[in-house]
């Protein structure tokens, strides 16, 4: 299971894979369920790429795991989900080979490889009334792991998330329940559930990793026992072609010399996004854009993109992100992404002019995308928004990583950052404001926390709205903002990667303008435009396509 042998030089596999990703790590792992040789190239330090940075969830129609829980879904119905959400603007065949593929991948890796999933029962599809959509979910997490189960030198080598669990191991099924621990009893079952976990940890010397870590180390840890290769430090710095124009292989530097990897099969681009890139991202997404809003790593600089259109290859969806409403804390490595915190009662979000224009509880990139429609429709600026809540909201829920009554670091209110006041005047004077258009907005929102509903955005009305609400209340997402001291923290339009990259079939296959393909080289990931087209139908439906693409990926070249 070494990272790497016999440096230097040049090296022949059957596949050779560019990037450490689920998607990356997946095609390696695939190519040696087939017989095939392979190798994984990671450019950065560290493997794992976004996949261990996120929640490590797929979201895939008719999966065994939902049969198993006892939930009746069927390829009809998934069919009939994503034509209501992705529509047409991607092909049907990719869709199709979505629907087809990916249960059979989740199937051989669990019988064959440690890659296992449970399903989080309850976590609602993103849009669970549209036609085919489900309330129960269809989204899979990894199965714990124990991070002692990799060779001693490959444990330093996983990226980390650190998040903000207090050295807890959490699971998203267990966070869900302790988001409401001071609420309901599911909550405080959920912390002696947690707690037990680590208390086991401690007495064993293990070393339980979960969600995105644990869907890594799963895949590393599978790939090594199949004899797949993976080199870290290692940039590609071109692709190479024959005199057909067929991809034969890559070209790369590790520990500064040049290394050339033949690649008998293919090259499958599993290189993550642009969203490192400012410079693609000021060329092609809608302004403002930063860079250092996302949530993707380092290395997600749009190499494989780059390389794919220089042999002629066509993008699509270039404009679009996978929104992620983020706080970008000075100082912080990573911005803090915004998922349960919008769902939580006395809360709301407003714009510079302190008007709501959405509703907070919704799936996070339909978030962002309506940070940027409202900005474009009304010129009132979105960038920051402006998340404000009360102190009884503070005292029940988690927010921000912060435990209920856990008062805001005194770096962050001391130096302006989180916004402070004891009343909703003062505390829009702090964000620069309009004080009366910012009170008479929390005088309409109270009003309709008094009714249970929120006439102007349907804030509750979904089960999604509802899966990070106060099961207690009688509108879970909606309570009154009326107990100072009032807080408001800055929120950016972030993003989990960008949506666009080389255009694909259902065999990914990385295609030109005219649909033909370039033989020998394949996509997956953020590196391939999204199958899910302009949206984004469930939990995991990043992590899913890009396992599932590098599966048929290997399986067009085994075959």
């Amino acid at each position: 299971m070494g990272t790497h042998d016999n440096p230097g030089g040049d090296h022949t596999f059957d596949v050779v894979v560019i990037g450490s990703g689920a998607g990356g790590l997946a095609a390696g792992l695939t190519a040696r369920l087939r017989g095939l040789s392979s190798v994984v190239l990671e450019k950065t330090a560290l493997y794992g790429g976004t996949t261990a940075l996120s929640g490590g969830a797929v979201w895939m129609p008719a999966s065994f795991h939902l049969a198993a829980s006892g939930l009746d879904d069927s390829h009809a119905a998934g069919r009939t989900y994503l034509d209501a959400t992705v529509g047409d603007r991607v092909p049907a065949a990719r869709k199709e080979a979505y629907l087809t593929q990916g249960p059979c991948m989740l199937r051989e890796f669990h019988d064959r490889t440690e890659v296992r999933f449970v399903h989080t029962d309850g976590y609602s599809d993103y849009y669970p009334e549209r036609p085919g959509g489900l309330v129960r979910g269809r989204s899979v997490e990894p199965q714990v792991f124990d991070l002692n189960r990799l060779p001693a030198h490959e444990r330093a080598l996983l990226r980390r998330a650190a998040l903000p669990t207090h050295g807890l191991t959490l699971t998203s099924y267990d966070f869900r329940y302790l988001n409401m621990a001071t609420r309901t009893w599911a909550g405080k079952r959920a912390c002696v559930r947690v707690g037990l976990r680590a208390a086991k940890a401690l007495a064993t010397g293990s070393r339980p990793l979960s969600l995105g870590e644990a869907l890594v180390a799963r895949l590393r840890y599978s790939l090594g026992v199949h004899g797949g290769h993976l080199w870290l430090g290692t940039p590609m710095t071109r692709l190479l072609t024959d005199e057909t124009g067929r991809v034969t292989g890559v070209r790369a530097r590790h520990d500064g010399r040049e290394v050339t990897f033949h690649a008998r099969r293919g090259v499958v681009l599993a290189s993550g996004s642009f969203a490192r890139n400012q410079r693609l991202r000021e060329q092609h997404l809608p302004a403002p854009t930063r860079a250092d809003w996302s949530s993707a790593p380092e290395g997600n600089d749009g190499d494989g993109l780059l390389e794919g259109l220089r042999l002629g290859a066509a993008a699509d969806l270039m404009d679009k992100v996978w929104g992620a409403p983020s706080v970008v804390v000075p100082g912080n490595p990573a911005p803090f992404f915004l998922v349960a915190d919008r769902g939580i009662p006395g809360m709301i979000v407003v714009d510079q002019q302190g008007d709501r224009y959405v509703n907070e509880a919704a799936p996070y990139h339909e978030f962002v995308d309506a940070m940027y429609a409202h900005r474009k429709k009304t010129g009132a600026e979105t960038a920051p928004s402006w998340l404000v809540l009360d102190a009884r909201s503070r005292a029940r829920y988690v927010f921000m990583g912060l435990l209920p009554r856990q008062p805001f670091p005194r770096e962050l209110t001391g130096s302006g950052f989180v916004k402070k006041a004891r009343t909703l005047t003062e505390l829009a004077a702090l964000m620069g404001v309009p004080a009366e258009r910012f009170t008479r907005t929390v005088d309409r929102f109270n009003g309709f926390a008094r009714q249970a509903h929120d006439a102007d955005f349907h804030r509750g009305e979904s089960a999604y709205d509802r899966y990070y609400g106060d099961p207690t209340l009688p509108n879970p997402n909606l309570a009154e903002l009326s107990r100072p001291p009032y807080y408001a923290v800055p929120v950016v339009p972030g993003d989990l990667g960008t949506k666009g990259g080389l255009r694909t079939d259902e065999r990914a296959r990385v295609l030109r303008a005219d649909g033909t393909a370039i033989d020998g080289l394949y996509a997956t990931g953020n590196a391939s435009a999204a199958v899910m087209g302009e949206t984004y139908p469930g939990p995991g439906a990043t992590i899913g396509p890009a396992m599932t693409f590098a599966y048929a990926a290997v399986d067009d070249m085994a075959g």
